[in-house]
C-alpha cells in the first residue's frame, strides 16, 4: 500500500519541477495525479470535484467591430468613453477610454440602489408605528402615546391621518401624558457638499425628512382633525417606553423607492436610500457619511473596483465630483445581472426606450423603441454630463450590459452617440 504522506511529498516535488519549467498546466498535472494515487490506496474511493470547464461561448465579433467603427468615428469634442460586456458568454467585448473616471451625474444611483438592496435585500419593509402605554377610561388615556417615525421616505403629512385614526379607533379623546416622538432624524436634511441650491427640491422629501418641528407640526393637525385633543407642552422627543402596546404599524416596500429613483431618477429618493443604508451599517453615526463609506467599500469589496481614481461624494449623483469609469458602472450591472432578485428589480425599474421613465422620449425610433432598458444620467453645469448605463439583447440574442458616458460637450450630442452606440448593439 502507498504510504501518504510519502505520495504528497513526491507530489509536492513534481508542483516543483513544473513550476520551474513554467508550464501553466502543472496545477492539474499534479491534481490528476494525487487523484491517481488516492483512488488506488485500499478499497476506498474518493470523490472529487471537475475542475470547472472554460466558458467557450463567443462574442459577437460582428459587434466588436460595428464598435470599433463606432469609436473610431469623428465625433464632437469631449470626453467620451464607453464599455460594452457580453453578460451570456460573460465576457467583455470592446471598450474605449473604458477604465476613465469620469464624473456620471445620475448613473452613480445604479451603484446605490444595487448596494441598497444588497445590504437590506429586495423585500425590505420600511415601517411606521403608533404606540400607547396606559389605560384608556372615558375616553382620556392615562399614559403616553408614542409615535415612532423611521426613514420612510414617501410618508408625506396626509399619511398621518392612518395613525390619528387607530387612536380615535381606540376611543382616545385626549391623554394626560406625553406625545413621544421617536424618530431617526430629527434634523431636516439639507444639502451636501457641490452639490448647486437649484439641483434638489427640499419640498419633495416625505415628512420624516423635514425634521421634529415639521413632525410635530403635522401630528398636531391630524389629530386635531380626528377630535383629538393634544397641547404643544405634551408634544416631546424621546423613546418608545418599554411596554407600550403597538396600536398601529404601516409597512412600505422599497420598491416603489427604487422605481422612483431609477426609473424617474428623484433624487430625494436616492439620498433617502442613502440615509437607510447609512443607519443600517452605523445606527449611532452620520447617516450621510457611513452611508457613502458602504458605498465605496460595496464597489471595491463586492464589486472589485479598486482603482483610486474612483470618488463618491454622494448616493444620488448630484455632485460633480462623482466619478466612476465605465467599467465600474458595467461592473455593478454585472452584479445586478447575476443575483436573481435585484435583477428583477433592475428589469423592472430602469427606464425603457421611447417607453417611459425617463428614456421616454429618448432612443424612441422604431429600431431602438422597447428595447433598452437603462439608467440616464444629466447634469448641464458647469459643463456638459450625459451617461447612459444598462442592458440590451444583442443581435445574436446574447444578453449586454453596457455604460456611455460624456462630458464636456452638449448634452443633445452626447445623445447622439448614446443613440448610435446602442443602435449599434442591436444590430443583426
Amino acid at each position: 500500500m502507498v504510504d501518504l504522506k510519502e505520495m504528497l511529498t513526491f507530489a509536492g516535488q513534481i508542483e516543483k519541477s513544473i513550476m520551474k519549467s513554467k508550464y501553466r498546466t502543472g496545477r492539474y498535472l499534479i491534481f490528476a495525479l494525487t487523484v491517481t494515487l488516492l483512488t488506488g490506496c485500499g478499497n476506498k474511493k474518493v470523490k472529487t470535484k471537475e475542475p470547472s470547464q472554460v466558458n467557450n461561448i463567443a462574442i459577437d465579433n460582428g459587434l466588436r467591430d460595428r464598435l470599433a467603427e463606432f469609436s473610431s468615428k469623428p465625433r464632437t469634442k469631449g470626453q467620451f468613453a464607453f464599455y460594452v460586456y457580453d453578460l451570456t458568454a460573460d465576457k467583455p467585448v470592446y471598450g474605449f477610454n473604458e477604465n476613465k473616471a469620469i464624473s456620471v451625474a445620475s448613473c452613480l444611483k445604479l451603484l446605490s440602489g444595487v448596494a441598497g438592496l444588497h445590504l437590506l435585500g429586495t423585500q425590505y419593509n420600511y415601517s411606521t408605528s403608533i404606540y400607547t402605554h396606559g389605560r384608556i377610561e372615558n375616553g382620556t388615556l392615562h399614559g403616553d402615546v408614542a409615535f415612532k417615525g423611521e426613514l420612510d421616505p414617501q410618508l408625506n403629512a396626509p399619511d398621518l391621518v392612518m395613525f390619528a385614526k387607530a387612536l380615535k379607533k381606540e376611543g382616545i379623546k385626549k391623554m394626560d401624558g406625553r406625545f413621544i416622538l421617536d424618530l431617526l432624524i430629527k434634523d431636516p436634511v439639507k444639502s451636501e457638499p457641490h452639490w448647486y441650491p437649484w439641483d434638489l427640491s427640499f419640498s419633495r422629501y416625505g415628512v420624516l425628512y423635514k425634521g421634529a418641528p415639521r413632525i410635530m407640526k403635522e401630528l398636531k393637525y391630524a389629530l386635531r382633525n380626528q377630535g383629538i385633543s393634544v397641547a404643544d407642552n405634551q408634544l416631546v422627543l424621546g423613546k418608545v417606553p418599554q411596554g407600550s402596546r403597538c396600536l398601529f404599524r404601516f409597512h412600505r416596500s422599497i420598491e416603489p423607492v427604487i422605481e422612483r429613483m431609477w426609473k424617474h431618477s428623484s433624487n430625494t429618493q436616492a439620498t433617502s436610500l442613502l440615509y437607510t443604508i447609512g443607519h443600517r451599517v452605523s445606527p449611532h453615526g452620520s447617516p450621510t457619511d457611513a452611508g457613502v463609506a458602504y458605498l465605496r467599500h460595496f464597489l471595491r469589496e463586492d464589486l472589485g473596483q479598486t482603482d483610486t481614481s474612483l470618488v463618491i461624494h454622494d448616493g444620488c449623483g448630484l455632485c460633480t465630483y462623482n466619478h466612476l469609469s465605465p467599467v465600474a458602472l458595467t461592473a455593478i450591472l454585472c452584479y445586478g445581472y447575476k443575483d436573481k432578485s435585484i435583477y428583477q428589480m433592475l428589469n423592472k425599474y430602469l427606464s425603457i426606450s421611447g417607453v417611459d421613465g425617463t428614456l421616454r422620449g429618448e432612443l424612441n425610433d422604431s429600431k431602438l423603441r422597447g428595447k433598452i432598458h437603462a439608467k440616464t444620467g444629466t447634469l448641464s453645469h458647469p459643463y456638459g454630463i450625459s451617461s447612459l448605463a444598462g442592458y440590451c439583447d444583442g443581435g445574436n440574442g446574447h444578453a449586454l450590459a453596457f455604460s456611455i458616458v460624456n462630458t464636456e460637450m452638449s448634452v443633445l450630442d452626447a445623445r447622439v452617440l448614446q443613440n448610435r452606440l446602442c443602435k449599434a448593439l442591436i444590430a443583426k
